[in-house]
């Protein structure tokens, strides 16, 4: 019997992320986990909804801007007193997301951003992508797709890939940006998102088919 079909995307601001991951998702018949998984773990947290999805990875949240001060500084310089990580929510929330992630792909799913392809690193048959491209490129892009200007776009994608990486290295202790991470990194400036899309379902398939060996 197959293996459901799992990717996991992780995208820099600008590269397409969320338009790319849902069309992967619907053509691959799975599950779209951008806003399950806050969902699930705000269920599994007995909090609000919108709690979980304030801590959202995917936005520059509250937990994205502590990270990524923390890796330019220490946490006594962004007010925040360290705690034990059995106490500490930022942590159990952390705890919570990893859960959720491994039970959608245990039925198939296309999980965007959420260092998916670092919890889901030993997932037999999971196709890990990275969508990424040249800063400048990434900002145009923004500009035509997000309807911001040059310069709001220049300062949410330094904010945005400075947290992103921040979140990464703190949970995961490695660099979202480096290429053994990912099966496929795509330069998704240089692509429409229908091609992209396409190159990653294909990829999706062939993995699964066994037809690319293990890594």
């Amino acid at each position: 019997m197959p293996q459901p079909l799992v990717v996991t995307i992780s995208a820099s601001y600008g590269a397409g992320g969320s338009v790319v991951a849902l069309a992967v998702a619907e053509r691959l018949g799975v599950t779209f986990a951008d806003r399950v998984i806050p969902v699930a773990v705000a269920e599994a947290m007995s909090v609000p909804v919108d709690d979980a999805l304030a801590r959202d990875e995917q936005s520059p949240s509250l937990l994205q801007r502590i990270l990524a001060a923390m890796a330019t500084s220490g946490m006594e310089e962004v007010g925040v007193a360290p705690l034990p990580e059995s106490r500490n929510p930022v942590h159990a929330h952390e705890a919570e997301t990893r859960k959720a992630i491994r039970e959608l792909a245990a039925s198939g799913a296309v999980i965007l951003g959420r260092a998916g392809a670092f919890v889901l690193a030993k997932h037999p048959g999971a196709l890990h992508v990275r969508l990424d491209g040249p800063e400048e490129a990434r900002i145009a892009r923004a500009t035509q797709t997000r309807n911001v200007d040059e310069a709001t776009a220049r300062k949410r994608l330094e904010s945005s890939d400075r947290a992103r990486t921040a979140y990464v290295r703190h949970f995961h202790r490695a660099d979202p940006g480096d290429p053994k991470h990912y099966h496929l990194v795509i330069r998704s400036t240089a692509f429409s998102a229908d091609q992209c899309t396409d190159l990653i379902v294909a990829a999706a398939h062939a993995r699964s088919a066994g037809s690319v060996p293990p890594t």
